[in-house]
């Protein structure tokens, strides 16, 4: 465990944190934590992580602003996605999945290619559900969680493993308080 390790794992669990309780203040905490993670994940030669990272960073400002204004000058409200929109997530979801995997596994000496990219394809999806402020973020998170703690712990990154443990917990408890949240309204 190194100290950049544990910069970004501290960063980035601020920012989960922050966005299980519906707080704009994800987004710029998230910015540091993503930063920090695209260096750790390059030294862990998790090339499709990186990327992810660097991806993050960008759609982090795209939250930032959507939460705060949205679409019509007001905050976004916590909503469901429509299911076409799901079902067309999910079919590109397994496409880039494959073909970025399959990038990485010949180019590169990406440790656990295909792995890795579903760990990225799948975040990206529930980045961009966050951003729109869909309850159905969770569910993906959910999934990724469950693929990156194997994924992590098997590289040496146990700190990042063990967190990403707690962010399951975390994903649970964002898709219950954002549910709630939905109902109230």
């Amino acid at each position: 465990m190194t100290s950049l390790e544990i910069a970004a794992n501290l960063a980035a669990t601020v920012s989960i944190l922050l966005a299980g309780r519906n707080s704009v203040h994800t987004w710029w905490t998230g910015v540091i934590g993503c930063g920090l993670f695209a260096a750790l994940f390059y030294e862990a030669r998790l090339y499709a992580d990186v990327t992810l990272q660097l991806v993050f960073i960008a759609t982090s400002f795209a939250g930032w602003w959507s939460w705060l204004r949205g679409a019509t000058g007001a905050p976004l409200p916590v909503r469901h996605a429509p299911a076409a929109t799901l079902g067309w997530m999910a079919l590109v979801s397994v496409i880039l999945t494959l073909g970025y995997g399959a990038i990485l596994h010949r180019f590169t000496d990406a440790y656990a290619p295909f792995v890795d990219s579903a760990v990225l394809v799948l975040s990206l999806v529930a980045q961009l559900l966050l951003v729109r402020r869909m309850v159905e973020t969770w569910a993906v998170w959910l999934l990724v969680d469950t693929i990156a703690v194997p994924l992590y712990a098997s590289r040496g990154l146990n700190l990042t493993a063990a967190l990403y443990a707690a962010y399951w917990l975390n994903a649970l408890y964002g898709g219950w308080r954002w549910r709630r949240e939905m109902a109230s309204c």
